[in-house]
């Protein structure tokens, strides 16, 4: 399977806000209106479990503080930044 096909058929988290017990919650939300959650990151369930605790912060930070002030539209951030690695990770 590769593709779009794949991509829908992944089990996508947010790495922003971890459950108690350890893994991540759904992706997505309802409404921003209200909401405690703030600017879902959300990635694949397997790319979560192969990131460090410092990479998920890294990213978590980065697209909130991107995110702020964008008027509804979606905003993407790189889930590993590759200035901080030096390019030598693959995306």
């Amino acid at each position: 399977m590769s593709g779009l096909k794949k991509w829908f058929s992944e089990n996508w988290v947010d790495i922003g806000a971890p459950k108690k017990g350890g893994g991540y919650k759904k992706c997505g939300r309802k409404s921003a209106k209200g909401s405690k959650r703030k600017y879902p990151k959300c990635v694949p369930a397997s790319k979560a479990a192969s990131m460090s605790k410092s990479q998920i912060r890294s990213a978590v930070r980065r697209k909130r503080a991107k995110a702020q002030g964008v008027g509804g539209k979606p905003t993407n951030v790189r889930t590993i930044d590759k200035k901080y690695y030096g390019g030598l990770i693959d995306i």
